[in-house]
């Protein structure tokens, strides 16, 4: 057993490790949405344009010359670089950027504004957030269950007809789902008119709550099943391979020849053994479903993060990229942390914050 000691003394050194590693993605994604300093470049043309256009069209200046014209618009343009930090090199800045970021201080959009029209990159994000872990969430969590249990029965069948069916329909998981989802919008909305294009819900949005619910599960029919037919079965493949590697143990062979029953093995020997592997698979697959997926939410016009992220990208709105990355390094961080303490309690061959057992 270990001590209380070890454990925070481990919990302090990987979470130590796990935040420099966050401090450092973070800081080259703000490079790169920055362009190394090309965006605030261009913002600050557009902050002149700005500056020169409000001042040469307004009639209190017409009489100046334009020697004083360009005076003034120069020392109103120095007054707004200042204002919004642009004044400073973009190493200066990036720091500052870098500091905000780790901070959660997201500030303001450059471009975007949330459906209220507000420009606060917190606001913006948590507006899209929840369709994002409506549709994704879902999609991730039907994944895993499936093709769990469907990797348990083909282990437990090992050469059957359903085994050999998934592993000879695995190669269509090479292809990603938004792909599919473009024939069922062909052949579901298109041809058959039984299911939406896409979208949210209908329009006008139903006022009955009930209907409402209704109406955003019938559009989230065809980007779920485009996801779930995109991963059952390389999902479903995996897992059994890895149920069957534990499955040769020399400690199940064992517990066979004492006439333990088939069913236990593999709840409480096969499963429990693959249990870290399936938890870690799991968890670093439900906080990516809530960054959400740019082209699926694209296809199926569904207001997301996805969304959000690649008009951000088309508009170089670089603190909503910025948010976005921080947010989910977040949470993958805490994941990771929590998951190599948790493996020191699903699995007696690991010891948090020592030697393997045995050692």
């Amino acid at each position: 057993m270990v001590g209380i000691p070890g454990v925070v003394k481990f919990i302090l050194k990987r979470g130590i490790q796990l935040f420099l590693v966050t401090v450092l993605a973070v800081y080259v994604t703000i490079l790169v949405a920055n362009m190394g300093g090309y965006v605030d470049e261009i913002i600050k043309g557009e902050i002149r344009l700005q500056v020169s256009w409000s001042i040469r069209n307004n009639p209190q200046y017409k009489g100046l010359p334009p020697s004083e014209i360009d005076k003034l618009i120069e020392q109103r343009f120095k007054i707004e670089l200042e204002r919004r930090g642009l004044d400073k090199p973009f190493i200066y800045r990036s720091f500052s950027y870098l500091w905000d970021a780790l901070t959660l201080n997201l500030g303001r959009s450059l471009f975007l504004t949330s459906d209220s029209g507000s420009k606060q990159v917190r606001i913006i994000i948590l507006e899209r957030l929840p369709q994002t872990v409506l549709l994704f969430t879902t999609a991730t969590l039907l994944i895993f269950f499936s093709t769990v249990f469907l990797g348990l029965y083909m282990a437990r069948n090992y050469g059957g007809r359903v085994d050999r069916t998934v592993i000879s329909l695995t190669p269509l998981s090479a292809i990603p789902g938004w792909f599919y989802g473009i024939f069922m919008i062909m052949i579901f909305a298109s041809w058959l008119r039984i299911l939406p294009y896409g979208g949210l819900v209908d329009v006008p949005p139903p006022k009955d709550p009930l209907l409402y619910v209704l109406s955003v599960l019938k559009h989230m029919i065809l980007p779920l099943l485009s996801w779930v037919i995109a991963g059952l079965f390389i999902g479903s493949y995996s897992y059994r391979a890895l149920f069957l590697i534990f499955s040769t143990e020399d400690f199940v062979e064992v517990a066979r020849a004492k006439g333990v029953p088939p069913r236990k093995i593999e709840l409480n020997y096969i499963f429990r053994m693959a249990l870290p592997t399936v938890i870690t698979r799991f968890s670093l697959a439900l906080i990516s479903s809530w960054t959400g997926a740019i082209i699926t939410e694209t296809v199926f016009n569904w207001p997301g993060l996805g969304t959000l992220t690649w008009a951000a990208i088309g508009t170089f709105d670089t603190p909503i990229l910025i948010g976005v990355v921080i947010i989910y390094a977040y949470l993958l961080m805490a994941t990771i942390l929590s998951l190599d303490i948790a493996y020191g309690f699903l699995d007696p061959r690991i010891r948090v914050g020592g030697a393997p057992h045995g050692v």
